[in-house]
């Protein structure tokens, strides 16, 4: 996959790329369907084309998914760090779990590595990924 063309994002775009295998990532990205109602994130799968482009522009591997990744303004956030930047832009009261940034670090990482490494035995997995809920399809990355 060596001729991935990125896909046409804006800079102020926030796109969240998740596992659309897992259930524990499916069910996070209808999470931010429900509550993001001001639509401030849109949702890219890492197996889509648009997924593998961004994947290899930000040098991970794209073939071994275990973080979450949130792209703004030409940076990537990972992990704990991700999730503390979308819970601070949704709104109240998901905003407060935002607080969690005041936690080490290496403790917020220790238990985001836990529950990656684990999801799939926790949580489960699709056979092949899940489609968009019908209606959101214009919040995933084209």
């Amino acid at each position: 996959m060596t001729n991935l063309q990125l896909p046409a994002i804006d800079p102020q775009d926030r796109i969240i790329l998740f596992d659309a295998v897992c259930k524990l990532c499916n069910h996070w990205s209808r999470f931010i369907l429900r509550f993001d109602r001001r639509e401030r994130f849109k949702l890219c799968s890492v197996q889509s084309p648009q997924g593998q482009a961004l994947l290899a522009h930000y040098d991970f591997p794209l073939d071994q998914y275990d973080t979450l990744l949130l792209i703004h303004n030409g940076t990537c956030l990972t992990r704990s760090d991700a999730i503390i930047a979308i819970m601070a832009a949704m709104p109240f009261p998901w905003s407060i779990l935002a607080l969690m940034r005041w936690l080490p670090k290496r403790l917020r990482d220790g238990g985001y590595h836990f529950i990656a490494r684990n999801r799939y035995r926790l949580f489960g997995r699709y056979d092949h990924c899940a489609l968009p809920p019908e209606g959101y399809q214009k919040r995933f990355l084209e």
